[in-house]
Order: C-alpha cells, then sequence, then structure tokens
C-alpha cells in the first residue's frame, strides 16, 4: 500500500508554528522507527502518475488525460491546461489562488475565456470545460515544462513560470493575458461584489495522450480530478478514499491519496493543518500503527510528494523500541 500526503512534512516556518505543545503519539511512533526516504519533490499528481506507470513528457501529460475524463477526445493533439487564477501582490512577492478561492462561476468562465480566445485566436484559445478547468489546444507541441497548478497555489509565482526554448513567448502571452483580464467588466463586477478576479492563467499539464499504460496497476482512491482521470486511463478501479483506516487495506496494493493538509499547507494555514493531522492521527496513523504490529508481513509506503519526504513501514521496525521518538517538530523537519 503506497499512502501519498501531501504536506505531511511542511514548510519550517508552518511547522515551527502548527506543531507548538502537539503530541501526536502514533504518528511520532511511526516516524520514529519507519525507515526513511527521499525521493524528487514533483508534487502529487507526479507522483500519481510515476506509480500508475504513466511515463513524463516535457510534463505530466495529466490535460490530455483531464480532457478525456470530461468527455472530449485528446486525439492525437497537444493539450495545455490554461487555468484561472488569482495573482496576489504582497510585500515582496507574488503569490498564486486558486480553485474555490476564487469561487468563479460558469457563465464568468465563458465570458473571459473567450475573450482571450478572440485576443489571442489560434495560439491561445482555451476552452473552459469546468469554471476552474480550461484546455488549450496547440498547433504544435511546445519545447516547454511547467509546474502543476496544485504545486503553484500559495507560493510566488516568479520561480515556477514556464521554462524551455519556448517559455518566453509563453511568458510574454501571460503578461498580455494579465493585462486583458486586468479591467475586464466581469472582473470588475466581481471586485464590486469583493470576489476575487481572475488576473492571469495557469499553464501546466501539458501533453499529448500517452501511450496505454501495460500491465497491472493499482486501485486508486484520491479526490482531485486530475489523479481520478490519471487512473482511469490506466484502466485502475476507482474507489472512495476511505475515512478512516481499516486493517483490510493492507491485504491490497491501493495508492491512496490523503489530502486533508493540502489546502492548509498551501496557504500556510497553520491552524488548520494542526487541526487536519490531529484528525489523520486519530483516523489513519494510530489505526494503522496497531493493526502493522500484527501483521509483519506487510510493508506500507507513506511519501509526502510536496516536500519528497517519506518512510517505509514494517512491523520489525515498529518493535525497536530503542528508536525512540522525539518532538514532532524535530522528527518532520528531518
Amino acid at each position: 500500500m503506497l499512502l501519498l500526503v501531501p504536506h505531511l512534512f511542511p514548510s519550517q516556518r508552518l511547522l515551527d508554528v502548527a506543531t507548538a505543545n502537539l503530541r501526536l503519539p502514533a504518528l511520532q511512533t511511526l516516524l520514529a522507527r519507519g525507515t526513511r526516504r527521499r525521493e524528487p519533490a514533483e508534487g502529487t499528481l507526479a507522483a500519481v502518475c510515476k506509480a500508475l506507470g504513466i511515463a513524463r513528457q516535457q510534463d505530466w501529460p495529466l490535460a490530455p488525460l483531464a480532457l478525456e475524463s470530461e468527455g472530449e477526445a485528446a486525439g492525437d493533439d497537444y493539450w495545455l491546461r490554461a487555468d484561472p487564477v488569482h495573482l496576489r501582490v504582497m510585500r515582496d512577492r507574488i503569490v498564486l489562488l486558486a480553485g474555490d478561492e476564487i469561487g468563479l462561476a460558469q457563465d464568468e468562465a465563458d465570458v473571459l475565456a473567450g475573450a482571450v480566445a478572440a485576443h489571442f485566436g489560434a495560439e491561445l484559445s482555451p476552452r473552459p470545460l469546468r469554471p476552474h478547468r480550461w484546455y488549450v489546444r496547440l498547433a504544435h507541441p511546445p519545447a516547454l515544462a511547467t509546474t502543476g497548478l496544485a504545486a503553484a497555489i500559495g507560493r510566488e509565482v516568479d520561480l515556477l513560470l514556464p521554462e524551455g526554448r519556448d517559455a518566453m513567448r509563453f511568458r510574454a502571452y501571460l503578461n498580455e493575458v494579465q493585462m486583458l483580464l486586468h479591467e475586464h467588466p466581469v472582473n470588475l463586477r466581481r471586485e464590486a461584489r469583493g470576489e476575487l478576479a481572475v488576473n492571469s492563467l495557469w499553464l501546466w499539464g501539458g501533453g499529448t495522450r500517452p501511450a496505454p499504460v501495460a500491465g497491472p496497476v493499482p486501485a486508486l482512491r484520491a479526490n482531485a480530478a486530475e489523479a481520478r482521470a490519471a487512473g482511469s486511463f490506466c484502466g485502475a478501479q476507482l474507489r472512495p478514499v476511505p475515512e478512516r483506516f481499516d486493517k483490510a487495506l493492507l491485504e491490497g496494493q491501493d495508492l491512496i491519496v490523503l489530502d486533508a493538509l493540502e489546502r492548509p499547507g498551501q496557504y500556510g494555514d497553520a491552524q488548520g493543518w494542526r487541526e487536519a493531522l490531529g484528525r489523520l492521527e486519530t483516523n489513519w496513523f494510530a489505526p494503522l500503527l496497531r493493526a502493522l504490529r500484527v501483521t509483519p508481513a506487510r510493508r506500507v509506503q507513506v511519501r509526502d510528494p510536496v516536500s519528497g519526504h517519506g518512510l517505509d513501514l514494517r512491523a520489525s521496525g515498529l518493535w525497536q523500541v530503542w528508536r525512540r521518538s522525539g518532538p514532532l517538530a524535530s522528527l518532520l523537519a528531518e
């Protein structure tokens, strides 16, 4: 079983505030006695693609997979996500807000996407199949590497803009988009109501429909539409994410995404992260610890694909009582 827990190992700034006087005995035991692993910090969707056997192109090709899950045919074309976002100017940086933080309606999305398409034509003509999920078809695959939207939310965007030979062209497009949207009537009405304006697009997940995955794939339990789209493409059984761990899960090879920490981790919400981690302790880490102690042949992998930290858990390691647990903050900082 592979558990993906994005933002389990958060930034030091969030960790210092969120773990003050916080004791989670089961998680602290797992952290102290599991075998530590370090992997590339490429984000949750990248980890899902890897586990399912989907090959990386220049990006992880989430756009064509998500498009097909919306009932559209990707064909042999190159597709790119161009999702509407709000860039917030802070004192020393610009951070990205997206999704529910914006609360965009479908009719607003249609009008804004139409304005972008009218300005750029075939060069950048987004299709807003959902209010927060826009798709762009390009005639020729660009030399472009992007950062996934989930990995960019709440972060300084200047360090995450597209890279590659064609990056400057697409960055210029984004500058034009921002000027186009700055005083668009839809945004003016939104701001008058106290809502966030859509003042840019986020380009990510580009690629062509990948080749079919050979061999068996794990069952997938995930909430994110893009993760489920990848699972559906691979023929994985799509199952609901349980509210709590059940020892029967150890009998399978499920890929489970526990995303309760993701939103507070993205936005640096220390109290929200602390509360969500407490629920994971009760519903997942404590029963998992008990189950592993009586099922010695089983192995569980826990990974935070955002930080790249993780651990492997076996019953044999959990009985090594000389490996004492320490303060939660120090265990999560390692």
